[in-house]
């Protein structure tokens, strides 16, 4: 019940009084009112007794002004203006009464089993807490849930596990806590909502993109961004290098920011780089980036080295250990002008003999960018090789040569710089066994060895020489082919192919001539038996023949046609024999008369069947036969018509 004077006035709600700890001296009275007027003064009254005014809404009073051991009435009254408002009393024994501050900075993490929560813990003595919690969504409808449990004492924290709950899902948590020692202990108010995000389980998923920028690489990261339900709240990153860690050449500095991209500088050497999510509830696992050396290629041995010079702050050597050509970070020997030097004596006495070094010289710039000046190989002290060649082998033998092939000397046997390969060949057959050697370039990994001897038995050994000396040595047995006779099938079957081939084209080049140029037709002369002559002035007379023309008898027939005109004709055999009648003819009118009766009955005979041929050639139509011979060489036929 209250009592309110005036219109303007709403009354306060009743005290509380009571420690914040069992062993102080104070007691707090707490009470609320719901006003939005700033000029409001508080009284507050003990069993009758006016203990003071306040214009804040709680009051610390010494516990010696106090009845502790029994029951008394408390109240408060408000003025407001003009108006004043009193709260109902409250009967209270504050013995033993003890309220906890509501629990502030509450740090949270997830485990397998649930959610962990930590905050300052109040007194030794363990407390009652209570949870409430609220998985998250964006209108906050789902309900709460309580949970009441004792909390465990962990370096000066608070601490309780709050089981089946999804590390999966995101939660908006309060606690409050109690004594439990106290007979009249308070619950605490309630702490501010505090957003538990779910558990980052995976690393970023990070793209790296690098470019050379006059002696540093400048390095650029981007990656996802984190699940949403694992970003509530808010999201941060943190991202360091090895060689920052390791302080070469810029000093150590770990970068923090929130957004999902970074740019980053880093020098020619190898570095491992770490990008780590990190929200209220936990870290994500690191995701590791690994950035290889600046490959170079034909690396030269240093002429000169800072190991034992004075290093100034901004200066950083790194020596890698090379095992079979590799640069291994966990294997890198770093020496700083920051080191004290003592450290630094320790460090040059820890570079081994015969052990190859990936030498760097670093520097750190004024933008605190780190610069590559100088890397090459380093040998602390050199030696021979350890171990020859590995598989040295033959291959390809022929009778005067051999191809061999090898695989090199691993690094790490090698103990210094290899200068050239030596290779030595020696006729096992010979008896002065002369060894020929010669030197081969260290960079190769085969040879063909020529001007052997056919039929010859060699020991062939390689060996590696550094600048100290030559190490041990492959060797391997060889036997060369004798020399092959000449093959006689081959030169037969060379000969063969040559006559076939020749043979092809005296054919081919004949077709070709006779297609340009065609062969003359020779005449043909019929065979005839000759009238004997009587006198050898008969034998000695030349014929002479001219011109014969035969004309058409029959004017009626069909006259040939004009493109018959000088139509060449050709007769193999003098089919209709008029030719011959015609020699006949001359011959018996250069005869003297009545000499030969036997070459006047076949004259008669040849000038019979002359007749008739001739009957018979009346019945082709436009057909002429003209012959012209001299001295029995060239025929020539002619047509022509009338």
């Amino acid at each position: 019940m209250c009592f309110c004077s005036g219109l303007a006035c709403e009354a306060p709600s009743s005290p509380q009084c009571f420690k914040r700890k069992a062993e102080e001296a104070f007691y707090i009275c707490e009470w609320s009112m719901n006003t939005t007027e700033s000029d409001v003064t508080f009284d507050l009254y003990f069993f009758d007794e006016n203990f003071g005014s306040t214009n804040t809404t709680w009051y610390e009073i010494h516990e010696d002004r106090l009845i502790k051991t029994r029951s008394v009435d408390i109240w408060v009254e408000a003025y407001v203006g003009n108006s004043s408002c009193t709260s109902t009393k409250r009967s209270v024994t504050l013995s033993q009464t003890v309220k906890y501050e509501a629990p502030q900075k509450i740090s949270i993490s997830w485990l397998k089993n649930g959610l962990k929560l930590r905050w300052a813990a109040v007194e030794q003595n363990s407390a009652l807490a209570e949870v409430r919690f609220q998985r998250h969504d964006e209108h906050h409808t789902e309900l709460w849930e309580n949970r009441t449990t004792n909390t465990t004492i962990e370096s000066s924290m608070y601490q309780v596990i709050v089981t089946n709950m999804s590390k999966h899902s995101a939660y908006r948590v309060q606690i409050r806590h109690r004594p439990t020692q106290p007979r009249n202990p308070l619950w605490s108010d309630w702490s501010p909502v505090v957003m538990v995000p779910a558990e980052l389980e995976r690393s970023p998923e990070v793209s790296v993109t690098t470019r050379l920028v006059n002696g540093t690489r400048r390095v650029m990261l981007t990656w996802k961004p984190m699940p949403h339900t694992a970003s509530v709240g808010k999201v941060n990153y943190t991202l360091k290098d090895t060689q920052s860690s390791r302080g070469c050449p810029c000093e150590e500095r770990t970068h923090h920011f929130k957004w999902n991209k970074y740019t980053t500088y880093i020098s020619y050497s190898a570095a491992n780089i770490s990008v780590i999510a990190r929200n209220a509830a936990g870290y994500s696992p690191p995701a590791i980036i690994q950035v290889p050396a600046v490959p170079a290629a034909d690396l030269k041995s240093c002429d000169k080295t800072l190991l034992n010079e004075k290093l100034n702050k901004q200066t950083c050597l790194e020596l890698y250990d090379l095992q079979d050509g590799d640069s291994r970070s966990e294997n890198v020997i770093t020496l700083t002008g920051r080191k004290k030097k003592k450290e630094r004596e320790q460090i040059r006495e820890s570079i081994k003999d015969y052990v190859r070094y990936l030498y760097f010289e670093h520097t750190c710039d004024g933008d605190r960018k780190p610069r590559t000046v100088k890397r090459c190989l380093f040998y602390k002290k050199e030696g021979v090789p350890l171990r020859e060649p590995q598989d040295f082998t033959p291959s390809s033998e022929t009778d005067h040569s051999v191809d061999l092939s090898w695989k090199a000397i691993p690094s790490v046997d090698q103990r210094g710089f290899l200068t050239h390969y030596s290779l030595c060949r020696v006729k096992i057959s010979s008896q002065e066994e002369h060894k020929d050697c010669q030197n081969i370039s260290a960079s190769l990994i085969n040879h063909r060895l020529e001007n052997l001897t056919p039929g010859t038995k060699y020991n062939i050994s390689l060996a590696g020489v550094t600048r100290v000396g030559e190490g041990p040595r492959a060797t391997i047995t060889i036997n060369t082919q004798p020399k092959k006779p000449v093959n006689v099938l081959w030169s037969l079957l060379f000969l063969f192919g040559f006559f076939f081939i020749s043979t092809v084209c005296t054919f081919i080049l004949k077709r070709i001539k006779n297609k340009i140029f065609p062969p003359v037709p020779t005449p043909v002369i019929p065979d005839f038996t000759p009238c004997q002559p009587e006198s050898q002035q008969m034998l000695e007379r030349k014929e002479e023949v001219h011109e014969l023309t035969l004309h058409q008898l029959h004017p009626e027939r069909k006259s040939l046609p004009e493109d018959a005109e000088e139509t060449p004709v050709f007769r193999g055999k003098w089919d209709d024999g008029t030719d011959e009648d015609a020699e006949d003819e001359r011959g018996d009118s250069r005869m003297p008369g009545g000499s030969s009766d036997e070459c006047l009955s076949t004259d008669q005979a040849l000038r019979s069947s002359r007749e008739g041929e001739m009957t018979d050639m009346d019945q082709v139509d436009n057909e002429i036969a003209m012959l012209i011979y001299r001295n029995g060489l060239v025929f020539d036929v002619k047509t022509d018509s009338t």
